[in-house]
């Protein structure tokens, strides 16, 4: 009887250990702390950000272009048919995901 017990809690152990995943870093993100917020963002083009706004709201969308004074997102979460150009004046804070489980 031990042994159907003993058995059955590694059936149930095992598969968690073998399947676990740990986080890895995502290829080609980074924050360069040199450059300016613009030069940042301009590298995330494509990539799913979070900008804090100056007032307290928060965007999140792709980055699809970034300007002289403004920073366009596409897609945004929650409203999809919806884009936003954000002056990077307001920008106080910007999010990005930088490790993935795998």
């Amino acid at each position: 009887m031990a042994a159907v017990v003993t058995l059955c809690a590694v059936c149930w152990i095992l598969p968690g250990m073998v399947m676990a995943k740990s986080p890895t870093p995502i290829e080609g993100i980074g924050f360069n702390v040199g450059l300016s917020m613009q030069d940042n963002l301009k590298s995330l083009v494509g990539k799913d950000v979070y900008v804090h706004l100056r007032s307290g709201d928060t965007l999140q969308g792709y980055v699809k272009a970034v300007g002289g004074n403004q920073v366009h997102l596409e897609k945004l979460a929650g409203k999809d048919f919806y884009d936003a150009l954000i002056r990077l004046d307001d920008v106080s804070a910007i999010e990005v995901k930088f490790r993935d489980l795998k």
